[in-house]
């Protein structure tokens, strides 16, 4: 009985007496919510989304069809949480555009961007940074592939693939991609799999 007391001594002095002044982050309860409160939504994969990512997933030992011409001028590319091709995607993953082409990075889901990756561009190509959350718009004047990321999601292998006219940098893309898949925690495999199709 006497064990007991002093155990029941211990926590009340650990977490009412002492925890009192040190756990409690600093700020009125206002401002902590401020600073808790969600920037966005989050949703939940349905069934249907995590079995596509299943097949997803299943489909990575075959071969995957070439990438066509894309039509236009304009090509939209949506920067999403899940869809057909697996979690932290562009989609489409992989397109073929011809010179002077614009493309559209759509900011469908939040807490992405698209980022051009140094090194993974053609030379003398210009490069970009899009805004967390925000859409941005790019032209490619330059012939060659361009791979560029999601910042926040680089380590779940959110990249993307571009091809402007003739693949002229493909030797040197493959070469930096080699590298650059050590930033990858998972789909390691992503980036060569989007090269195979060009």
């Amino acid at each position: 009985m006497r064990k007991l007391v002093s155990i029941f001594q211990f926590i009340f002095l650990t977490v009412f007496v002492a925890g009192s002044g040190f756990a409690t982050p600093p700020g009125t309860n206002q401002e902590m919510r401020e600073r808790l409160k969600p920037a966005g939504t989050l949703v939940r994969a349905s069934k249907s989304d995590e079995q596509q990512e299943v097949a997803g997933q299943n489909a990575a030992s075959q071969p995957l069809p070439k990438v066509e011409l894309s039509s236009g001028s304009e090509h939209e590319v949506k920067m999403l949480n899940s869809g057909p091709g697996g979690t932290m995607i562009f989609e489409p993953a992989v397109i073929k555009i011809s010179k002077g082409d614009t493309v559209h990075f759509k900011a469908t889901d939040l807490a992405h961007n698209s980022v051009s990756i140094n090194g993974m561009v053609p030379d003398g190509a210009e490069t970009w940074a899009g805004a967390l959350s925000e859409e941005i718009s790019v032209t490619l004047n330059t012939e060659g592939v361009y791979v560029y990321q999601c910042d926040p999601h680089v380590a779940m292998a959110m990249v993307g693939v571009i091809q402007v006219g003739e693949a002229v940098n493909m030797s040197e893309i493959k070469s930096a991609a080699d590298d650059f898949k050590d930033n990858f925690a998972l789909n390691s495999d992503r980036l060569d799999r989007y090269l195979e199709q060009l």
